[in-house]
């Protein structure tokens, strides 16, 4: 199950810094200059997780496979793109194939990198974004309404109710509001999403801060952090620039670079696991001497459903599941423990996964 994390800003606000180092590499091209990054460059990373070198431990893995992430470097954003300015279309069409987006902003000074429009406001480059992606949604709509009349005058139920979401978005984005703000009745929640609106999309704030301010953050991510607040996003602080630096040491090197520099974890630990909880993802887990393995599902999948993400066999032929909460299996001291101590549970169809559970799945082949 593939879940992908688009990076958007406007040029010039360390999108391709950040990407490299969540990457690990240095794919994407890093130029002082507005449309460095012309192609979108996608790699994906491993989501952080100390619940699963636990498991292995215990269980004497072989190996560990994290769960991951996808993440799209997507061009720099400049106002007029809903118009088809600078590489508007291209930044639009690459959107609209991710699932949340992840909005960095400079929240640094630095007259050596130049701003598009000339000056260090995180607010205002957001609201820009923001509304470039409201206009295109706009121009859609309009242009999708147009095409269903003749299927509305020959009472096609998908066109009215096409036409009935299309409005109330419509609506919503005339009073200068992203249509993620509208509560989606459960029927309607697949035709909603087939309407591939950009501003559905979540969205989660990225503040780069320069390196001496990356434990503190300063008055521009404060700001982020209030209007991320009041919009029931979430935001986070990082500097892109350690991150790139950290990504190039060792783990030992790296938890000293981190110590000297008075943070706690990497950033991009901290990213990563927001954008994690933005999607509304959990983790499972499938332990044993070969391997102990994580595996990403959203929140409320049902037991058959989460064997679907292993192998589509494990959701069409689903007998039961064999079920451990993560901390009975660490108490236990592991799978037989758990047995004996009664921690063991055996769940049909309509179990609810919770996150950190350690599944056996039975199924008919």
């Amino acid at each position: 199950m593939g879940f992908r994390m688009g990076i958007v800003g406007l040029p010039n606000v360390g999108k391709s810094t950040l990407f490299n180092a969540l990457t690990r590499t240095a794919a994407a091209q890093a130029a002082n200059f507005p449309f460095c990054t012309i192609e979108p460059n996608v790699g994906e990373v491993a989501v952080p997780d100390a619940r699963l070198e636990k498991l292995a431990e215990i269980a004497k893995s072989r190996q560990t496979i994290p769960t991951r992430m996808t993440f799209v470097d997507i061009a720099g954003l400049v106002k007029g793109a809903s118009k088809g300015e600078g590489l508007g279309n291209q930044f639009l069409a690459n959107i609209r194939e991710v699932d949340a987006i992840a909005h960095v902003l400079r929240c640094f000074e630095d007259g050596d990198v130049t701003h598009v429009e000339g000056r260090v406001d995180p607010v205002a480059d957001a609201e820009t974004i923001e509304t470039e992606l409201m206009l295109a949604d706009i121009e859609s709509i309009e242009k999708r309404l147009q095409n269903i009349v003749r299927k509305l005058k020959g009472g096609d139920k998908e066109a009215v109710q096409q036409e009935r979401l299309l409005k109330q978005a419509l609506a919503v984005l005339e009073e200068g509001k992203p249509a993620r703000v509208i509560d989606v009745e459960p029927e309607d929640a697949k035709a909603w999403k087939m309407l591939q609106l950009l501003t559905t999309k979540p969205v989660l704030y990225v503040c780069n801060v320069a390196e001496d301010e990356a434990a503190t953050g300063n008055a521009h991510s404060q700001a982020v952090a209030d209007m991320a607040a009041a919009e029931g996003n979430a935001a986070v602080v990082i500097s892109a620039r350690i991150e790139e630096e950290i990504s190039q040491l060792d783990p030992d090197e790296a938890a000293m670079f981190l110590d000297e520099m008075g943070l706690a974890e990497a950033g991009l630990d901290r990213l990563i696991r927001a954008g994690y909880e933005l999607l509304n993802l959990e983790t499972y887990f499938t332990v044993g001497p070969k391997e102990a393995r994580a595996w990403t599902i959203r929140h409320g999948t049902l037991a058959p459903q989460a064997a679907g993400v292993i192998h589509g066999d494990f959701e069409r032929g689903f007998i039961r599941a064999e079920t451990i909460a993560y901390d009975d299996f660490v108490a236990c001291g592991g799978e037989q423990g758990a047995k004996e101590a009664g921690k063991m549970r055996v769940e049909g169809k309509g179990y609810e996964v919770k996150d950190g559970d350690v599944l056996h799945f039975l199924f008919n082949a």
